[in-house]
Order: structure tokens, then sequence, then C-alpha cells
């Protein structure tokens, strides 16, 4: 009986797992892509902004998540500071 319960406890634990990795790919995918992005801003002179600030904020954030394994929260903060690195490229 006790091994009907550990079957699809342990099924759960590898749908957990393979979620997490997709999660964790796009974490470091949108961290590289995003603090290009802002050192790219920062070159053009973007780096007054309101904006930017933001965005350095944001990816400040996203690299804790990161470093503590909260990768959906970390993939989301990273999308965010792309958003306002584009709005201070485009002087907003």
């Amino acid at each position: 009986m006790k091994a009907w319960i550990s079957v699809p406890l342990i099924a759960l634990l590898l749908v957990g797992c393979a979620g997490n990795t997709a999660h964790r790919s796009s974490c470091a995918s949108e961290l590289d892509a995003a603090w290009q992005e802002l050192d790219l801003a920062k070159a053009e002179g973007f780096s007054g902004t309101v904006s930017y600030s933001k965005a350095l904020s944001l990816l400040t954030a996203a690299k804790t998540q990161q470093q503590f394994e909260a990768f959906e929260g970390c993939t989301n903060k990273a999308e965010k500071a792309r958003f306002y690195i584009r709005e201070s490229r485009a002087g907003r």
C-alpha cells in the first residue's frame, strides 16, 4: 500500500523539477540579454534616465532571485527590465 503513495509523489516531484529547469534557462537568457542591452543603453548615454534606473533595480532583484533559485520571478523581472531599457533608449 505504501508503494501506491510513493509513485504519485515521485511523479509530482519530477514534474516540479522539469518546470524549474525551464524557468532556469529562461531566467539566464533573459538576464544575459538584459545586461547586454543595459550596457548598450549606458554606452549610448541613457544611463541618467528614470527608466534606466528602474531597469537596473529590476535586474539586481532578478539576479538575487536567480541565486535563490526563484527562476520564474527572475524571468519576470528580467523581462520587465528589458521593457524599461527600451523605454530608456527611446528617451522616456
